[in-house]
Formats: C-alpha cells, structure tokens, sequence
C-alpha cells in the first residue's frame, strides 16, 4: 500500500493540503470587502474612484495570471493546485464583473451613450469590453453539467478562450495607465511567459512523435 501510495503521489504531483473550496472564495473575496469598506470610508485616495477600478481590475488579472500558472506548476515543480484551479478562475470573472460594474454604475452612472463613445474612442475600455466578453462564456461553463452538455473536448476548446483572455487583460492594463511602469510590463512578462510555456510544450509535444517514427 505505501509503494501504491507513493506511485500515486509520482504520478499525480504533491498535492497541498486540501481545504474546503468555500475557503478559497472566503479569502480570494477580501480584497474586494477591503477596497469597498475603504471608498465608503474615503480612505482611497485623490481620485477614489480610478483606484477601486484599477484595483478590482488588477486582481482580476491576477487570479487570471494564478489560473495559468496552476498547469506550469504542476508539470515543472510537481505542486498539484488542479482543485482549485475553477474556484481561482471564476474569483477572476468576478473581479472582472466587479470592475466592469464599478465603471458602469459609479463611474458613468448607467449613462449607456457615454459608455458607448468610450468603448469606441477609447482602445483599452474597447480592449477591456472584448476581454470581459470572452471570459463570460469561460464562467458560465465552469461547472460538471455544462461539461456533460457540451463534452470534453468542446468544453476545452472554449476554455482555450483562456489564453486570449489573457493577452486581452494585459494589454488592458498597460493601455489603461498610459505610460510604461514598471508594474503592468511586469504582469505583461508574466503573462507572456505563461503562454510562451504552453506554446513551446505544445511544440515539442507535436514534434515527439515524428522522433519517435524516425
């Protein structure tokens, strides 16, 4: 039993210590309590409102960014997150959702014509608009029944819509603070070498088996 157990563990990466998936959401959601709780309090700055937004946006690239690296992690160090990974991703739609209601409501006050002169004049809110629509059908199926629905391999082609998603929040980001500091060029790298990994894996994974023929 405890070589079938170690066997399993080689197989499967180490696993950390499983906690309730509740959890995950209790803890990715502080944030967001704390940003809020800080603008009833006028506690974010001169232009409070440019910070919530930027801030809910922010976390959203980053459980987007954790999503991504959760593949990485396991194939290269071993750490088994897979668990987790639907309750991380769906943290990072809502983040989103947030951000993209905070603008809406707060920002333009529901003033659905202005909203329209950005989305048209303004690359990164036509950018963020594009990215927010790609995520929604990657939250809306994240659950076992849609993947019954739909079956695996439909249901992991859409979910490549993740990679694009991806590349549409970064780029989001760098327009938005119009200039180049560092922060957002670093979450561009980080972005870029996610999916610079997946590209050259799946390179070489197409490229074993003409080896293997030869």
């Amino acid at each position: 039993m405890a070589g079938q157990a170690t066997a399993q563990r080689g197989k499967h990466g180490f696993a950390m210590p499983r906690v309730p998936k509740i959890l995950i959401y209790i803890v990715g959601f502080v944030p967001a309590v704390v940003l809020f709780y800080l603008g009833v309090n006028d506690q974010l700055g001169a232009d409070p409102m440019r910070y919530l937004e930027q801030s809910l946006g922010l976390w959203a690239l980053r459980f987007l960014i954790a999503t991504l690296a959760i593949t990485p992690l396991r194939q290269i160090l071993n750490i088994n997150l897979l668990r987790y990974r639907r309750a991380i991703g769906l943290l990072c739609f809502y983040y989103a959702a947030l951000h993209l209601l905070t603008y809406v409501v707060l920002d333009q006050g529901f003033d659905f014509e202005a909203i329209w002169t950005d989305i048209v004049k303004r690359p990164y809110i036509t950018i963020g608009m594009a990215t927010f629509i790609v995520l929604t059908p990657l939250a809306v199926t994240s659950n076992n029944a849609a993947i019954r629905r739909l079956g695996g391999q439909v249901w992991a082609r859409i979910h490549r819509l993740v990679y694009i998603a991806a590349i549409g929040a970064a780029l989001h980001f760098l327009l938005v603070v119009k200039s180049w500091p560092p922060e957002p060029m670093v979450y561009a790298a980080i972005v870029a070498s996610l999916l610079g990994y997946r590209f050259v894996r799946s390179l070489v994974k197409r490229s074993m088996p003409k080896r293997r023929a030869a």
